[in-house]
């Protein structure tokens, strides 16, 4: 797998910029990862974020929109806010996880 440097860290990640080791994730990178999308990460975003990463160590894959909504009981309306266009996707890259199944 291709290796960058985000900020200071040397992050393995895939074709699409995902990072492809877990563990070289924190909350650091999370902000400079948020950056680079255009999104600057508030206490609203850090709820879903946290719940992809601790259903990621439950469930071995990352959490669908649908999931997210309603498992951390956040409406799909306000994901979309937080996360315009594609909130799935750009929580999953925020959270260092790979791309749930189903992300064109």
């Amino acid at each position: 797998m291709p290796v960058t440097t985000i900020g200071t860290a040397e992050v393995h990640v895939d074709a699409e910029g995902f990072l492809t080791e877990y563990d070289e994730w924190n909350e650091d990178l999370a902000r400079l990862l948020a950056a680079a999308i255009g999104l600057e990460l508030t206490d609203a975003h850090w709820a879903p974020i946290r719940f992809l990463r601790q259903d990621f160590v439950a469930h071995g894959e990352t959490a669908t929109l649908r999931r997210v909504s309603t498992m951390a009981s956040i409406p799909v309306k306000e994901l979309f806010a937080l996360f315009p266009k594609k909130p799935a996707k750009k929580m999953a890259y925020i959270a260092g996880l790979p791309k749930p199944r189903g992300c064109v």
